[in-house]
């Protein structure tokens, strides 16, 4: 198997895998896109969906599902404690990391990514459908929220003063510079751009090929230590909503092995909006280390 060399290669399947497990009663397939419209538009059979924009976050309060949110939502889909959770989505699967991220952050035991997302299922020719599976719903237990992978704005505001961790910004170079706030057409954004200062801009672009499948271990390793950002020392992932930065904090944790990686899911639209939070501009430092 390709990617027998990642550190947890159980995490990830290929699209030969998921054709081979379309009717596997234990496996739950589903889709989690940016275009919250493509599920409509053609899916893998027999894939249910999940809405980022109105289902995977609490639209009141600009955080995830609570735990009791969260354990209704994936209920209703027919996912039950046991079941093997199979993700998979567009712009190489970005809201695929983030629902990811929340299953384990809320316990799941065996949650994984389709490597290369809807765009490699899609190259391939295989074959999509349109009909909605019907499912009945399941019992589902979420354990309580994991908050060794989860960073706050007040940890982040530690590294600041401690200087301990690496704060990864996976965003745009553009963005990290603060030539822009936000890509443009996206309309979650902040007050001011720029960096968490000491931040180093590793983009989640560079981890993944152009086929949207993910790079071999030793591109990765090159790519995050040639920069100083290494195992011996915690790292938190950021980006702009948290979705991108899953994709990285899945990179360092599930296929390199770090073993203490975070996500600060409020990322630069809270970030930025903070009062007084002090913010740098510029490309910054070129290294974690510098």
């Amino acid at each position: 198997m390709a990617n027998a060399n990642y550190a947890h290669p159980e995490t990830l399947v290929p699209t030969d895998w998921v054709s081979q497990h379309l009717k596997d009663p234990k496996v739950r397939i589903v889709e989690v896109d940016v275009d919250t419209s493509a599920y409509d538009q053609g899916h893998i059979p027999g894939a249910l969906a999940l809405n980022w924009t109105t289902e995977l976050q609490d639209l009141v309060r600009r955080d995830i599902r609570d735990r009791a949110g969260f354990e209704a939502l994936v209920g209703s889909r027919g996912i039950s404690n046991s079941s093997t959770v199979v993700l998979y989505g567009d712009n190489h699967n970005w809201f695929a990391a983030w629902a990811f991220w929340q299953f384990k952050l809320y316990g799941h035991t065996d949650v994984r990514l389709m490597n290369g997302g809807r765009k490699k299922w899609i190259d391939e020719g295989r074959p999509l459908e349109k009909e909605i599976p019907h499912v009945s719903a399941a019992k589902y237990q979420a354990q309580e929220p994991d908050s060794r992978i989860r960073a706050t704005r007040e940890e982040v505001f530690e590294v600041l003063k401690k200087h301990d961790r690496n704060l990864v910004d996976v965003r745009s170079p553009q963005e990290f510079t603060g030539e822009v706030i936000a890509p443009p057409g996206m309309t979650e954004t902040a007050q001011r751009g720029g960096h968490i200062p000491g931040a180093i801009s590793i983009p989640w672009s560079k981890a993944v090929n152009d086929d949207g499948t993910f790079r071999s271990v030793s591109e990765l390793r090159s790519l995050y230590e040639g920069l100083g950002v290494r195992p011996d020392r915690e790292s938190i992932a950021y980006c702009r909503i948290g979705e991108r930065s899953s994709h990285t904090w899945y990179v360092l944790k599930y296929l390199l092995g770090y073993p203490h990686v975070r996500n600060y899911d409020g990322s630069w639209t809270e970030y930025g909006n903070l009062v007084a939070a002090p913010i740098e501009k510029g490309e910054g430092r070129k290294s974690a280390t510098a």
